[in-house]
C-alpha cells in the first residue's frame, strides 16, 4: 500500500519544503564550484542540467510529446527573462557573500512583491503591511550594512558590496517572476512552465559567453552540475506547491532555508551568521510572516464579503 498526499493545501507545504531544501543545497554546490565562475556561466550550467529532471518529469506523466504546448508563449518568455535576470544577480552575491547572509538578504522579496502589487497593479496596502513592509526592509538594512563597508577604502566597490546589492535587485525580480508564475499555473503545465523557463534561460545565458567564462576543471563542472539538478528538481516542486495551495499558504515556509542555510554554510564553508545576520532575518523573516497571514486574512474576508453579496448567500 503506498502513501500518498491529499491534493490540496497539505500538499502544497510539503512540495515546498522540498523545494527550498533543494534549492538550498543547490546554493550550496553553487558556492562549491568557486567565485571565479562567472554569474553568466553558473546560469547557464543551472539552467541547461535543470532539463534532464524536466525531462524525466514529463517522461515519468507521459507528456514528453505535450510538454511544449502551449497557449502563453509570450508569458513563458517574459518568466523567463526576469528569473534570468534574477538569478544572474542572485548567483552572484551568492558567491562573494556567506550562505547565511545571501539567503537572509534574499527574504526581502516578498517585502518588495507588497510593494510592486501598490504600485504597478494598485492594490490597496493599508497601514498595517505599510508598517511590516518598512520594519523588513529596516531588518534588511541590518543585515547588509556591514557589507557595504561605505566608510572602508574599497567603499561601494567591494567585491561584499557589490555582492549585497546583486542580492537586493534578485529578490526585486524575484518577486515580479513569482507573480508570473502564479498567473502561467492558471492555465499550464507544470513541466511545461520549468521546461521553458530552463530553455529560455539557458539559450539567454548563452550571450554572456563573451563576457569572461571560464575553462572549468572537473570539480567545478561536477557542482555546476549537480546545481542544475537540484535546481531542476527544486523548480518543479515549487511550480507545483503554487499548484495546490496559495502563496499565502506556502510562502511562510520559505523561511526554513535560514535552518538548511545556516547548517550547510557552517558544515562546507565555516559560515557562522553574525549578530547583524541573526537580528536583521528575524524581523524580515518577522515581517514578511505577518504579511503572508494579513493578506490571507484579507482574503477571507473579501470571500465573506463576496458570499454575503451573493443573491443565494
Amino acid at each position: 500500500m503506498s502513501f500518498q498526499l491529499p491534493a490540496g493545501p497539505l500538499r502544497g507545504i510539503v512540495c515546498k519544503i522540498c523545494s527550498v531544501t533543494l534549492f538550498v543545497a543547490m546554493q550550496a554546490a553553487i558556492k562549491m564550484a568557486g567565485a571565479g565562475v562567472a554569474a553568466g556561466q553558473i546560469t547557464f550550467y543551472r539552467s541547461a542540467f535543470a532539463l534532464f529532471p524536466i525531462f524525466l518529469y514529463l517522461a515519468w506523466l507521459g507528456e514528453l510529446r505535450t510538454g511544449f504546448v502551449t497557449t502563453h508563449v509570450f508569458g513563458h518568455v517574459k518568466r523567463g527573462m526576469i528569473g534570468i535576470a534574477s538569478m544572474g544577480c542572485g548567483f552572484y552575491g551568492l558567491v562573494h557573500l556567506p550562505m547565511p547572509d545571501a539567503i537572509a538578504m534574499g527574504y526581502a522579496m516578498p517585502l518588495i512583491a507588497v510593494i510592486l502589487a501598490a504600485v504597478f497593479l494598485k492594490e490597496e496596502v493599508r497601514l498595517y503591511r505599510w508598517s511590516a513592509v518598512g520594519l523588513g526592509l529596516f531588518g534588511v538594512i541590518i543585515i547588509s550594512w556591514p557589507k557595504l563597508t561605505m566608510f572602508s577604502h574599497d567603499g561601494f566597490g567591494s567585491q561584499a558590496a557589490v555582492g549585497t546589492v546583486a542580492v537586493l535587485v534578485s529578490a526585486c525580480l524575484a518577486a515580479g517572476a513569482m507573480l508570473q508564475v502564479r498567473q502561467l499555473v492558471q492555465t499550464e503545465k507544470t513541466a511545461t512552465i520549468v521546461l521553458y523557463f530552463s530553455i529560455i534561460a539557458a539559450l539567454m545565458s548563452l550571450l554572456t559567453l563573451p563576457f569572461g567564462w571560464e575553462a572549468l576543471i572537473s570539480s567545478q563542472f561536477f557542482y555546476l552540475a549537480l546545481a542544475g539538478f537540484f535546481g531542476g528538481f527544486g523548480q518543479i516542486l515549487l511550480t507545483e506547491s503554487y499548484r495546490h495551495a496559495d502563496i499565502s499558504t506556502v510562502a511562510p515556509f520559505e523561511y526554513s532555508s535560514i535552518l538548511f542555510g545556516s547548517l550547510l554554510g557552517y558544515a562546507f564553508f565555516g559560515d557562522v551568521p553574525s549578530l547583524h545576520t541573526l537580528a536583521g532575518t528575524l524581523i524580515v523573516a518577522g515581517s514578511g510572516i505577518f504579511i503572508i497571514l494579513r493578506e490571507r486574512q484579507l482574503g477571507l474576508e473579501r470571500q465573506a464579503e463576496k458570499k454575503a453579496a451573493s443573491p443565494n448567500g
